[in-house]
């Protein structure tokens, strides 16, 4: 429960550990040993220090003159993460947004597996999308136990957000990234997190309007 809560506190660090762990994998590809705070934090726009703060909560430190490990780097990310294990996933909402999240690439780096995609529209149930079988979504409640899978993604329709999050708590689903923009009222036994595409936009638009003012 401790490095539990302590892994919630570190949120901002969390968020932070993928860029990182992108940009080791990128160097062990190009056959670098080490790779430093500094060229890290240069790759990102940071600090130095920030960039030390935040992997020293993955238990790695860096030597003098050397900076990190990189495989040893790569390895504590992961680890930390919980992405050294093999994760299932279902995609519920085989829409526009669905579809594109379905032939992510990067899930599969970090050991997520889609392994079935529900949707309400029965004119794609048996289709195939990115390699994915699209199935009923009337069929969560037989097919999410069978799977044995615990996580799923939810891109449906903001109307049909609740229902369907009902539907696969009692399916068996224990955690939910939720695309759809809408809080998700939820037993404590299941974990919730929402991704608001709406608050990126916002975002780079005041970024953007920032520059202009920038001579």
């Amino acid at each position: 429960m401790p490095m539990m809560r302590d892994k919630i506190m570190a949120a901002p660090s969390v968020r932070r550990l993928p860029a990182y762990l992108n940009i080791g994998r990128t160097q062990r590809d190009a056959g670098e040993p080490y790779i430093s705070s500094t060229f890290i934090a240069k790759e990102l726009d940071m600090e130095p220090i920030q960039v030390r703060k935040d992997l020293a909560i993955t238990g790695i430190f860096g030597r003098p003159q050397k900076g990190y490990a990189v495989e040893p780097l790569i390895a504590a990310i992961e680890r930390f993460l919980g992405w050294d294990a093999a994760r299932n996933a279902v995609l519920v909402g085989a829409g526009n947004l669905g579809s594109a999240l379905l032939g992510h690439r990067e899930f599969s780096a970090h050991g997520l597996t889609r392994c079935a995609a529900f949707d309400a529209d029965r004119r794609k149930t048996g289709t195939v999308v990115h390699g994915v079988t699209v199935l009923d979504a009337s069929c969560m409640n037989e097919e999410i136990p069978r799977l044995g899978v615990k996580l799923a993604v939810l891109t449906v329709p903001t109307a049909e957000a609740q229902a369907t999050a009902a539907a696969l708590v009692n399916a068996g689903i224990e955690g939910i990234w939720n695309f759809t923009g809408v809080k998700l009222p939820v037993p404590e036994t299941v974990t919730v997190q929402n991704e608001d595409l709406s608050s990126g936009f916002a975002m780079l638009c005041i970024k953007m309007q920032n520059k202009k003012g920038v001579p």
